[in-house]
Formats: C-alpha cells, structure tokens, sequence
C-alpha cells in the first residue's frame, strides 16, 4: 500500500486543522489505517487508528481528534480540533495489513512521508 499525507501546517493554538491521508493499492479498504506523530527529539507515537472493530485514539487527543476513512475513495482523515503547541509534529498515515488498529508503530508496513502540524501559542 502507497500512502500520501497532505493537509499539514501552521495554525494558532485552539484553531482546527485537518489532515488527509490518500492510500493506492490492493485490497486497501481491508487494512487498518493509522495516524502516528513525531515531534523533535522523540519518539514516533499513535495518535489515530480506523479499521475493523473501530477507532481507537490516545488519551491526550480524546474528544479533539477524530479519524474517519471513506473507503471508496481510499482516504483517511484526521479532524484535530483545540489544537495545542504539544500537537505540534510531523504526522504520518500508516497502513497495517489484517484490519486491525494497533499503536504500535511496528505493527505497520507501509508509511506516508508525512505532513508537518506546528500550533503556536
């Protein structure tokens, strides 16, 4: 699966962004899609996953973060409300093969480049 992040960039703290994730290959809509975010300095964390059974999100995004996919379109969204300086990264969409959502950044093959978010305050 090729995956391509867009929709990135600057905003002011509590301003709404969305992310968009274009996905081309086989089988797309069986995969689980995740969102994952890296900022300087530390490691790659879950944000977001879609797939069967769910969406599942870390804490700290709970009620700001929504993803969605539509699969006829072979896209996944991510709407970040209240956006905060912590959010500030670089964000990447992931595929994982079995449909199932995981937040582990090793359970996924395949990776976008990612799509830079900076939230000033």
């Amino acid at each position: 699966v090729q995956l391509e992040e867009s929709g990135g960039g600057s905003v002011q703290a509590g301003d709404s962004l969305r992310v968009s994730c274009a996905a081309s290959g086989r089988f797309v809509s069986t995969y689980a899609l995740g969102w994952f975010r890296q900022a300087p300095g530390k490691e790659r964390e879950f944000v977001a996953g879609i797939g069967r059974g769910g969406v599942s999100y870390r804490d700290s995004v709970k009620g700001r973060f929504t993803v969605t996919r539509d699969n006829a379109k072979n896209m996944a969204y991510l709407q970040m409300n209240s956006l905060k300086p912590e959010d500030t990264a670089v964000y990447y969409c992931a595929a994982k093969a079995g449909g199932v959502v995981s937040s582990t950044p090793q359970h996924y093959a395949d990776w976008g480049r990612g799509t830079q978010v900076t939230v000033a305050s």
